[in-house]
């Protein structure tokens, strides 16, 4: 009987039936090359390279950036900004650096938003550099400083850091920013210029997370993604940068207008504190990446989703690391990450 089923098995095989392979394993398990330290990443395709930028953390503090051609192996490149240009340091006395890049293609330029501050104050800017290509290589690389697109001071009641670009449907543009204070704002930009289309106009408020009597409830790191009909927005809650201590984690909500409201799949509203949880390192006590956060997403030239985000690594130091993990889009047409 034995020799029978395996004679069977063997012509089976030799007839051409497929055998059933595993599924392809999570992105995140096999990242690998110069993906720590990357603290606010964002990421780009252009031609076969991806592009990763991140807040500055080595010497001079400029932005962090990275280079791809799987998603896999990413290496370490050259920062897009060598210094701060000089409307940045009168406008944020202080500032030793540039946080929390947004990166985009527009009308033949790439532009390159980024935060300077300092940490906890809400005396910020955000600014623009634009290049014609992400290639130092290529020809006619270089990246112009545009100037300030929108400040915040210690009068202000949100925090010009954490920008990102959304051009709706309709060809209007739009900055979302924001960070703690009274949440997540969204500014109208001139579509030709990508600065504010009404300066001293006020903001628009699309999320936040109401101060508890013991303290404040952080939310930050606005980024939309419109798919499906709606316009979906991530943010990230509570409490980054501590390491292995950090507490953030990344909601979202969705909303057929850009401007709002966003909702999570229970109803709650984003201005309320709600939404519905993207990203999160559950049982803390076995897994290895603490605090996912500051999400940004893209999409690939095969149509695929993909979320790219930092967590801190427990087994090395509570570095901040660089994940990408692909989205699908459930049957309820609420995003899942892959993680």
């Amino acid at each position: 009987m034995i020799r029978i089923v395996l004679a069977a098995a063997l012509s089976l095989l030799a007839g051409g039936a497929t055998v059933a392979q595993e599924p392809p394993s999570p992105l995140n398990t096999r990242l690998e090359g110069a993906i720590a330290p990357v603290h606010d990443p964002v990421i780009i395709r252009a031609g076969d390279t991806y592009y990763v930028y991140g807040t500055g953390l080595g010497p001079g503090q400029m932005l962090g950036a990275r280079t791809s051609k799987d998603l896999i192996h990413w290496t370490e490149a050259p920062s897009p900004i060598a210094a701060l240009p000089e409307w940045a340091t009168k406008a944020v006395p202080g500032t030793k650096g540039m946080w929390a890049p947004d990166i985009s293609y527009v009308n033949g330029r790439y532009r390159l938003y980024y935060s300077v501050s300092t940490f906890g104050s809400n005396r910020s800017a955000i600014g623009l550099a634009t290049s014609s290509t992400l290639d130092p290589a290529a020809p006619g690389y270089g990246w112009r400083d545009e100037g300030m697109v929108v400040g915040s001071t210690p009068d202000s009641d949100y925090n010009a850091i954490d920008p990102n670009l959304i051009v709706a449907r309709d060809g209007r543009q739009y900055l979302a920013l924001g960070s703690f204070w009274t949440g997540l704002k969204l500014f109208e930009l001139n579509p030709k210029t990508g600065k504010l289309l009404k300066p001293g106009a006020a903001p628009v408020s699309i999320a936040r997370r109401p101060a508890p009597a013991g303290g404040p409830a952080p939310i930050e790191a606005p980024f939309v993604i419109d798919h499906g009909g709606y316009y979906w927005l991530l943010a990230s809650y509570d409490y980054c940068c501590k390491g292995a201590q950090s507490t953030y984690y990344t909601v979202v909500g969705r909303s057929k207008d850009v401007d709002g409201p966003y909702l999570g799949k229970d109803g709650s509203s984003m201005l309320q504190g709600g939404g519905t949880i993207f990203l999160r390192a559950d049982l803390q006590e076995q897994q290895r990446y603490r605090g996912p956060g500051h999400a940004g997403a893209f999409r690939d030239k095969d149509g695929t989703d993909y979320v790219v985000y930092h967590a801190y690594d427990r087994q090395n130091k509570g570095a901040p690391t660089l994940r990408i993990a692909r989205i699908r889009w459930g049957a309820d047409g609420w995003p899942v990450a892959e993680q």
